[in-house]
Order: structure tokens, then sequence, then C-alpha cells
């Protein structure tokens, strides 16, 4: 059976990040033989592409204006907990450092710049649902 894996769709090219541009990558050899179902969480969640930057802090998702976005950040994670069951995926490939799918680093709610440890909404949700996470930080220190 081929493995599905759920990936960040601005990691395919999809112009659907906070500024409205993506972030494509060559796809490894090796993965050539799985299924990659891409997804953004943050427009799965009601979010307009672009859209103000935003950070965690202290648990709840702000734009850099100072408004609370939190719910369309979970509602985001639960559509893409969707897919991934929907697709029977068992990893995810998700975009380095963002509110929704940054794992082990992201930035941490000053809209300075500066990194802390965390992860973000939707890599959380799919993570606590046993699917395994693929940081593309990670990803990209191996190549």
């Amino acid at each position: 059976m081929k493995k599905t894996w759920i990936i960040s769709a601005c990691l395919l090219g999809t112009p659907c990040r906070y500024d409205g541009k993506s972030c494509p990558f060559e796809i490894p050899d090796e993965w050539k033989d799985i299924e990659l179902v891409p997804v953004c969480p943050e427009v799965l969640g009601g979010l307009p592409v672009p859209r103000t930057p935003s950070e965690i802090r202290e648990g709840k998702v702000y734009f850099k204006s100072g408004e609370d976005v939190t719910e369309f950040f979970r509602k985001g994670a639960l559509k893409t907990l969707e897919i991934a069951r929907k697709n029977h995926a068992d990893a995810a490939v998700l975009k380095s450092k963002s509110p929704s799918c940054g794992y082990g680093r992201i930035y941490d709610g000053t809209f300075t710049g500066n990194l802390t440890e965390g992860k973000g909404i939707t890599a959380k949700r799919l993570e606590e649902n046993g699917i395994r996470i693929i940081s593309f930080e990670e990803f990209e220190k191996t190549k």
C-alpha cells in the first residue's frame, strides 16, 4: 500500500503563506512513491491570502495587530486532521516556524523574529493524534 503524507501546500508552490508567497522545494527522489496531500491549515481555517503575520503567545495566536485569531487556527488544525484521517496519512511534512505548522521552533509571539521551542497549532494536533511530524527545517538540514 502506498504511503500518504500531508504536506504544507506552500512547500509545493501554492502561494498561501501570510505574505501571499510560497516556498517550494524539490521533492526528494525517496519521496517519489509517497502520495503528498497539500494542505494550508490557515486557509482551511478561514484566513485570507495574504494576511497579517501571526504568532503564538501564551497558547493563543495573535495577528501582529493584536487581534486574537486562535479560533481560525484551531478550525484549520481540525480540518487538516480530518484530511489526514480521510487519506490515511501517517506523517506530515510541515513548514517550519509557522504558528500552524511549526514544529520544534516557532516565533516567540513578540514579532521581533525571535524563535522559541514550541509547536504550531496544527503540528500539535496532528502529533497528538499519532501522525508523525517531519519538520521542513530538519529536512533541509539533512540535504
